[in-house]
């Protein structure tokens, strides 16, 4: 069966001259790099060009780079660092649509004692800056917002937000992860005390990931150990995902005109014609500033999950937009932010591509998605209602009743 993998926001195959570049360091490059003979010094060299690679990325200088094991550890490193460098404030801002590895921190940060803003959305998923300024205020510790959403692609002003912040001396870090490698970053313009990336987000493999630390900015360590990263991250470093990561920053920056043409177009198209052909599909977020590779469409009075089902059957990889597990009725945190209708939340479905889908794929999907919900539809008590007429309040009554018995 043909495979048409679509899910490129939750990770990316990694790229074949990366799994090239890192094989010598299995084998016969299996120095330490911190070891004082020229053995490991030779390995040395290859995570200094690694770590100048993903600088030139982001536009950075080598020193400000930090390496972790994913996306995860660099936003709780780069919150718990900051807090703990300002001990005395305890107010920290956020916004309700962060992917869990801040939201999560922020849920913590607020049962022990601190006082945590999220700040809200409009129904496509922009921030309102004057929300934030009115938030900030002398106890504010840490800024912490995406630069892209992971469910709707939705681009943050990080420019716009970061002078803001930076306005009132506050830190501020951004989780980038969704957008590093997909649009031009520039540190040397966006004045972000913090960045955070993962490598599985462009085609590196998982398990390696980045913090951006602007140099000046105070940071306590988050794993305490030896004096590798410069001192700000103990333990052996991981030589082979380093290398890996750093050829796939190079990558990135070679294909980043690609992304933001053939992909995005490609995205479009597929968008386009799936809004065309499946009534009552709606897109979810602003239609200009996003990221070019993501598109959430939902599709009104259908669960997520089983269209997930269905396309996997005739092999569509995607996202479900909705959180929902058996018997719950939350759908995705970000659609509630943003106010999407229930009757549509629980039927998004994000599509995210690469650099490695063609016009075959989406041509796959546009013939095989439609009759997959027409197919939902025709089993759907929802849809059956909606189209006998019948109010919404006594469809949620009917479903929640029946998650009752």
């Amino acid at each position: 069966m043909r495979i048409v993998y679509l899910d490129n926001n939750a990770t990316t195959r990694t790229a074949p001259e990366v799994v090239e570049a890192m094989l010598p360091f299995f084998s016969d490059a299996y120095g330490n790099p911190s070891s004082m003979h020229s053995f490991g010094g030779r390995v040395a060299r290859h995570v200094r060009e690694a770590r100048e690679r993903v600088a030139a990325l982001i536009n950075a200088e080598p020193c400000e780079i930090l390496f972790t094991s994913c996306g995860t550890e660099s936003d709780n490193a780069a919150i718990m660092g900051t807090l703990q460098s300002y001990p005395d404030k305890k107010h920290f801002i956020m916004t309700r649509v962060e992917h869990p590895a801040v939201l999560n921190v922020g849920h913590y940060l607020r049962a022990r004692g601190y006082r945590v803003t999220e700040l809200g959305v409009d129904g496509e998923g922009r921030l309102d800056l004057e929300e934030l300024r009115d938030a900030l205020d002398e106890d504010t510790a840490l800024v912490s917002i995406m630069a892209a959403n992971n469910e709707t692609g939705v681009l943050f002003p990080l420019d716009a937000i970061a002078a803001l912040v930076k306005e009132r001396g506050i830190p501020f870090h951004s989780d980038a992860v969704q957008a590093v490698g997909k649009i031009p970053l520039d540190m040397k313009r966006t004045p972000v005390d913090m960045l955070s990336l993962s490598g599985h987000k462009l085609h590196a493999p998982k398990g390696i990931g980045a913090l951006y630390i602007r140099k000046g900015t105070r940071f306590t360590p988050f794993v305490i150990g030896g004096h590798q990263e410069s001192g700000k991250r103990g333990g052996t470093e991981n030589v082979p995902y380093i290398v890996a990561l750093g050829k796939a920053a190079e990558r990135a920056m070679n294909h980043m005109e690609e992304e933001n043409g053939r992909v995005k177009a490609l995205r479009d198209r597929l968008e386009r014609e799936l809004l065309t052909r499946i009534p009552n599909a709606i897109r979810n977020g602003a239609e200009k500033e996003r990221l070019p590779n993501t598109t959430s469409i939902s599709f009104e009075y259908v669960e997520g999950e089983s269209i997930l089902l269905m396309m996997d059957a005739v092999g569509i990889c995607a996202s479900s937009g909705s959180a929902c597990t058996s018997g719950s009725l939350e759908p995705s945190h970000v659609l509630r932010a943003m106010g999407v209708p229930f009757t549509a939340a629980h039927g998004s479905i994000r599509f995210s591509l690469s650099i490695y889908n063609s016009d075959a794929d989406v041509d796959h999907v546009i013939e095989h998605l439609p009759p997959v919900i027409q197919r939902i539809r025709d089993i759907s008590p929802f849809w059956k209602d909606y189209q006998a007429g019948k109010p919404l309040s006594a469809m949620l009554a009917g479903e929640q009743g029946q998650h009752h018995h």
